[in-house]
């Protein structure tokens, strides 16, 4: 089987599992951005909480990047490390302001997605997960982010290794996976990584991939030999 028939193959029977995800844009590029640095490092409850509060406290951008500081680390208080994700959203907000004249980022619908990748990671603090978030999510760019779920199931497949990590591992699965496809790879890998492919201990035994999986593969001749040795010492 080709690298690209198993890859379509993965996504083929992880979609039988948990559905057929359709794109829609979840909000504003330049609301994902934000919401996306309000998400490092802290739960999606706990991020969601505190974009609510920011855009209830604050009319406009304008409004948060010229508020005090304090003041707008106070507000999102909730999601965790405020007063470096305030001082960080200021920071993208100004330069915004200063690049592009305004609050956009409307911008990158004109550019080419490799341009409009490296641009946003121009930005201050934005990282190459955060700039397919936005990218893939608002835009509907075939651009793959890799969390900690896509990335730990890649390398357990045997799709690429777990050695480089996670940030060069974006374009490492780029290169992979048919831009058709990327947004529902993305999708089943984190479904499959929140539900069975767990970090601790994964649940191998209700996997439907174990047949295309180089973890599974490795660690069921490991266990075999581990009981044959077993088996001898005991005789």
């Amino acid at each position: 089987m080709s690298l690209e028939a198993r890859i379509r193959e993965i996504v083929n029977r992880l979609e039988a599992c948990y559905g057929v995800p359709k794109w829609q844009p979840r909000m504003s590029p330049l609301d994902e951005l934000i919401s996306c640095i309000l998400s490092q490092h802290t739960s999606d409850a706990n991020s969601f909480r505190a974009f609510g509060k920011l855009k209830e406290r604050f009319p406009t951008w304008e409004a948060v990047e010229k508020a005090p500081t304090k003041e707008l680390a106070d507000t999102i208080r909730s999601g965790g490390l405020a007063d470096s994700k305030a001082a960080r959203i200021q920071a993208v907000l100004r330069t915004l302001r200063e690049k592009v004249g305004g609050y956009t980022l409307d911008l990158l619908q004109q550019m080419p997605d490799d341009e409009a990748r490296r641009w946003l990671m121009a930005l201050p603090g934005v990282g190459p997960k955060t700039a397919a978030i936005v990218l893939c999510f608002a835009l509907g760019r075939p651009v793959i982010p890799v969390d900690t779920h896509v990335f730990r199931v890649a390398w357990r497949l045997g799709l690429i290794e777990k050695r480089i990590g996670e940030a060069k591992a974006h374009d490492a699965l780029q290169a992979l996976v048919p831009p058709e496809l990327i947004y529902r790879f993305h999708v089943a890998l984190i479904e499959h990584g929140r539900r069975v492919c767990k970090a601790s201990r994964p649940r191998c035994e209700v996997c439907p991939l174990t047949d295309l999986c180089a973890y599974y593969q490795e660690n069921s001749v490991l266990m075999s030999n581990l009981g044959e040795k077993r088996k001898d010492a005991a005789s």
